[in-house]
């Protein structure tokens, strides 16, 4: 854990400037494309004069990123987070520098051309790739380099939004599928780097501070469960139609370098509709969560932004889910709210934390990340709210979350709820077949070659004194080996197996611990030992270790009083 720790200061400095350098990318990206400058100020694209230009432009950046996917890496397709989860659980956490250098690149050229996008997807990808790279210039192994690739990933995201406890949680739910202090202590010491680093390369304070947030109560938490109902079933609408779109690219006659410029297409034309749906939107955002956008506004980003959105990603070019979805969470609680008569930028937050629990399965994540977005955390309860009851709503009609839905389509199912291993809770003494069948150390090697040819029921039996005290394990190759060598089979069983290495376990031993004796000896059946008596009580064998499965399942099936 020290020398992870000690690993995590450097990766958290290379997220944090990773993310100022996509920052920076996209800002010239999209003075290039919408304004004609080499600049990396940043600007808007609404505040751009190209006229119907904004058809051609989304265009020309999806056709770069096509032949970028195609001729560099198709690792940059997508959204960024589902490729770093199946590089960490199929990939042994390794990422290329290939990826490393085409993700950000790539993502700044679709978000500075129009598509509709956030950084965040892009940042957890290219931060993860930085701690990978790290990690593989040491001898680690597949285990610690994922500890430094999350901890890449949660150092970019924290300097992108300045949301550092969200950064850990999203590495709790999302990427690292364990709970242990290896990999939580250095995932939360790189977020913490990049959180300072963070004023000197893109700002501090909250990113989207708003103000007219009302007093907590039981009205307001249970208006803010309403909402998390609401955009739950939003939730699940858009990773259905995301995927059923992605189905249509993937029955086209063409290659899928040309996906994104068809998908561009469409992007442009709701650009002509309205261009606040171009673009990472993060203004859209303020003012959603401001109040200060017209109705129609609000409408044009919950409707055009859902379908370019959804098109472009559902088309395989580079970008991410976070600030989309907050986007069209908070238009949808906006809407909601504008409808009952309530502030329309807390419902907004609302739903920003209702959305993104809801389609990534990140409850946690989704309620303190609207929290420190915009800096109210007397909000919690309310955020908590719209979060579990979207999260409620999408575990119940939907199978899987937005990012492990693409996963699964390439074969690879990943379970999102995690539990603890019964290998690790359960004892020996728990699943060991007691008072097991033993042979006395007296017995003669002849006697045992005959019980073997016409008694023996197991592969392997204890060898024990007279006071019941291990001496070793015979087994049917032992009895195979002494018919081969032709020996004196007078000898008894005490002088034939006693080995002081013979592995035994006590009942109190965890389950794991007997398991990985079987692998380290390839001895399948293990004896029990009473540790105040010395005697054998039992026996652990590999059809006993499904007991613990068995018993685990009993646990969650069946029910008494």
């Amino acid at each position: 854990m020290l020398v992870l720790v000690a690993a995590s200061l450097f990766v958290g400095t290379g997220g944090a400037f990773g993310a100022w350098a996509l920052l920076k990318l996209i800002a010239i990206a999209t003075n290039i494309f919408w304004f004609g400058r080499l600049s990396d100020a940043p600007v808007q694209i609404v505040d751009s004069l190209v006229g119907p230009g904004v058809v051609v432009i989304p265009v020309i950046g999806s056709l770069i990123i096509g032949v970028m996917a195609r001729f560099g890496s198709d690792k940059i397709r997508g959204h960024g987070i589902p490729e770093a989860i199946e590089a960490i659980l199929y990939g042994e956490s390794r990422l290329s520098a290939k990826v490393a250098f085409l993700k950000p690149l790539s993502s700044a050229i679709s978000i500075g051309s129009g598509g509709p996008f956030g950084a965040e997807g892009p940042i957890i990808m290219t931060g993860g790739a930085i701690g990978s790279l790290f990690a593989q210039r040491f001898h680690l192994s597949a285990a610690e380099r994922k500890t430094l690739l999350v901890a890449g990933a949660a150092a970019g995201m924290t300097a992108i939004f300045g949301t550092p406890v969200a950064a850990i949680l999203l590495a709790v739910e999302v990427l690292l599928f364990e709970w242990k202090p290896r990999s939580f202590v250095p995932v939360v010491v790189a977020a913490l780097v990049s959180l300072a680093w963070r004023p000197l390369l893109v700002g501090s304070g909250p990113l989207f501070p708003f103000h007219g947030v009302p007093a907590t109560s039981w009205l307001i938490m249970a208006g803010a469960g309403g909402i998390g109902l609401l955009v739950g079933l939003e939730a699940v609408l858009l990773s259905t139609l995301l995927y059923r779109i992605e189905d249509l690219f993937h029955r086209l006659p063409i290659h899928w370098m040309w996906w994104p410029a068809l998908g561009a297409v469409i992007v442009g034309l709701g650009g002509l509709i309205d261009a606040h749906v171009l673009g990472a939107g993060y203004q859209s955002i303020q003012d959603l969560l401001d109040g200060s956008l017209a109705t129609r506004v609000v409408l044009a980003l919950f409707i055009v932004k859902a379908i370019v959105w959804l098109v472009a990603l559902g088309s395989g070019t580079s970008g991410g889910v976070l600030a989309p979805l907050l986007i069209l969470g908070g238009a949808c609680a906006s809407m909601i709210g504008l409808g009952i008569g309530a502030n329309p930028g807390f419902c907004a937050m609302l739903g920003m934390a209702g959305i993104l629990s809801g389609a990534m399965r990140a409850p946690l994540t989704g309620a303190v990340f609207a929290a420190e977005l915009t800096g109210h955390f007397d909000s919690l309860p309310a955020t908590f709210a719209a979060a579990v009851c979207a999260y409620a709503v999408s575990v119940l009609i939907m199978r899987r979350s937005i990012l492990t839905e693409k996963i699964a389509r390439r074969g690879r199912h990943i379970l999102q709820e995690y539990i603890v291993d019964p290998f690790d809770f359960l004892q020996a003494g728990h699943i060991m077949t007691p008072d097991p069948q033993t042979l006395p150390g007296t017995t003669s090697i002849a006697r045992t070659i005959a019980f073997f040819a016409n008694e023996a029921v197991h592969r392997s039996y204890p060898v024990v004194d007279e006071g019941g005290h291990l001496l070793g394990l015979v087994s049917r190759a032992d009895v195979l080996r002494w018919q081969v060598e032709s020996g004196p089979q007078d000898t008894s069983l005490a002088e034939g197996v006693s080995d002081a290495s013979q592995p035994f376990a006590v009942p109190q031993a965890p389950v794991g611990v007997v398991a990985d004796l079987m692998v380290e000896s390839g001895i399948g059946r293990i004896p029990i030992v009473d540790p105040v008596s010395h005697r054998v009580i039992g026996i652990l064998s590999r059809h006993d270790l499904l007991k613990a499965r068995r018993i685990g399942v009993a646990a969650e099936r069946m029910r008494s009083r």
